[in-house]
């Protein structure tokens, strides 16, 4: 991740100052500490940000590198001693290399650190000065700065002034990274909280600063004693903790490459689809419930609660140990539609594309498993709600796709329901052929339903004619099937403007229908149904711009 992590301290004598930061350079350090300044190119790597040396203090201010001078400096402002080269973390994956020191050796980024850091301790608090706050612009970047006191004897209020920041460019990025940036850092706050803590309560035991500051007869000079002796201390010293700095640097570099790899860039070409929406949907409430959980324990993680969590996504077929063939899976809607015969194909896809509840029984958990992914394949992902294997019948209402044992009792009102299709998966004890194909030895019974006719919605008879023509791959059917669907949801937003947000008659809906090519019942079922899969970003662009309208 492109950014700086560092740490502020606010000092009574000098304001605020930058104590410790961390940066990440994608390019090879100078395999020599004092780089010649004159060499040819030098001043071109310097404002590619690349010439990063670690050059001392001493040798910064002699050659009127940017940062403040030692005499402005006091222990409480500095983190690293003058002659001190720096810490660096090399990760050989990424060849990304992690830099800390007291202040970043570029000009540039002295100069936005050290805005970053003022503002952050000064005009940029939230109220009670502690917590995060968001600010900045696209010249000196955006910042996340979250502020907080570390208790100290010996300081005015018996606490000092620090903060956390992280400056980037990119102010999307930082905005999305918001949940991960604040539970990281109020971590690492926590704990130097907490070490200062003890410090400061051991300090108090032995020697109570609070009644002699009450009982202490207060005059100027006193007063300017008071202040000069107690403002130079350390933040190592107020923690008891030795080896701080080491460990900043380490917490800070954790934080720049696991914020960078929890979030991806990918391109997209056109308008997102339906399907894009919704998993971003289902991403986001996932990663919300996880939060939740994290803060109280009373709320339940996904997958525990009344309704399940979303199922992750079908990872394709696995190789079992002790078949050469494999454990009995459907690979894709062809294979499906091969398994079970054409006939068998259409009926179930049939009652899949209508909404229906499909039920798969049977006593391999692979095999139901991988039926059901490949089938959820045929509908929107708005649409699919999915059980892959229950030890109990659930209803309709709860998901549309089911997968129980053989040993599941059925309702009988379900087992004879129009609105509901089994099909069980019983095992043929044959005897094993060498090249034969493990579902060779399942028998396929698929019962209830209603009838389904020759016709069909025109997406089936579209989707059959793909998987016949052999002659087109497997990822050809798949960008085909995901076209099919992408046209019918987009005549399903048009319906659900039309009929649901416009609030028109019946008799114009059903023009639009024809219009659409959607007059057939099967066809106005698909639409009604699919109708649920749309995304909540989808459904509330159009109620904004209605109410705004109006």
């Amino acid at each position: 991740m492109n950014a700086i992590v560092a740490l502020c301290h606010f000092c009574e004598l000098h304001g605020p100052r930058t104590l410790f930061s961390t940066q990440a350079l994608h390019s090879p350090l100078p395999t020599t500490l004092g780089a010649d300044p004159s060499a040819p190119g030098a001043d071109e790597e310097a404002e590619a940000g690349i010439q990063m040396g670690m050059r001392a203090e001493g040798e910064r201010e002699a050659s009127g590198s940017p940062g403040p001078k030692r005499s402005d400096m006091c222990e409480g402002c500095r983190s690293l001693s003058p002659d001190h080269p720096g810490y660096i973390s090399r990760d050989k994956e990424s060849s990304i290399e992690y830099i800390s020191r007291q202040n970043p050796e570029n000009p540039q980024l002295f100069s936005v650190v050290r805005q970053a850091c003022v503002r952050s301790l000064s005009c940029e608090v939230c109220p009670g000065r502690e917590g995060p706050i968001f600010f900045g612009d696209e010249l000196h970047g955006f910042v996340f700065s979250h502020t907080f006191f570390i208790k100290d004897s010996l300081a005015r209020g018996f606490q000092r002034w620090y903060s956390i920041i992280v400056i980037m460019m990119d102010r999307i990025f930082l905005i999305n990274s918001w949940p991960f940036l604040l539970s990281a850092i109020q971590s690492i706050i926590a704990h130097l909280q907490a070490l200062a803590l003890k410090v400061f309560e051991a300090e108090q035991y032995g020697f109570p600063q609070r009644s002699q500051r009450i009982n202490g007869a207060f005059t100027p000079g006193s007063f300017l004693h008071q202040r000069n002796g107690n403002a130079a201390r350390s933040l190592p010293s107020l923690t008891d903790e030795t080896h701080l700095w080491p460990s900043l640097h380490t917490s800070f570099s954790w934080l720049l490459k696991s914020c960078g790899a929890r979030l991806s860039e990918n391109l997209l070409e056109g308008a997102p689809t339906e399907d894009t929406l919704v998993q971003m949907e289902i991403a986001a409430e996932i990663e919300e419930d996880f939060a939740a959980w994290g803060r109280s324990e009373k709320v339940a993680p996904p997958g525990e609660r009344g309704a399940p969590g979303p199922p992750p996504p079908y990872p394709g077929p696995r190789r079992g140990a002790g078949n050469a063939a494999g454990p009995p899976l459907f690979h894709s809607l062809r294979h499906l539609r091969q398994v079970l015969s054409p006939p068998s194909f259409r009926v179930l896809a049939w009652h899949v594309l209508m909404g229906n509840q499909i039920i798969w029984k049977s006593e391999n958990r692979n095999l139901v498993e991988s039926a059901i992914n490949v089938l959820a394949t045929l509908i929107p992902i708005g649409c699919v709600r999915k059980i892959l294997f229950a030890d109990r019948y659930e209803e309709a209402y709860r998901c549309n796709f089911l997968g129980i044992s053989s040993e599941v009792e059925i309702p009988a009102h379900i087992a004879t329901s129009e609105f509901c299709l089994l099909v069980d998966a019983r095992l043929i004890p044959l005897p094993a052929l060498p090249q034969q194909q493990p579902l060779a030895n399942y028998e396929f019974i698929i019962s209830g339903g209603t009838v389904v006719t020759d016709r069909g919605p025109t997406i089936l008879n579209k989707v059959e004619a793909a998987l016949s023509n052999e002659s087109l791959s497997l990822e050809v059917v798949d960008q085909c099937l995901i076209c099919l669907k992408e046209q019918w949801m987009n005549k399903v937003k048009v319906l659900f403007k039309f009929s649901r947000v416009d609030s028109r008659r019946k008799d114009e809906s059903q023009r639009l229908l024809a219009v659409l090519g959607a007059t057939d019942e099967d066809n106005v079922n698909l639409l009604k149904f699919w109708m649920t899969g749309l995304s909540k970003t989808y459904k509330s662009h159009l109620l904004s711009n209605v109410r705004g309208a109006s």
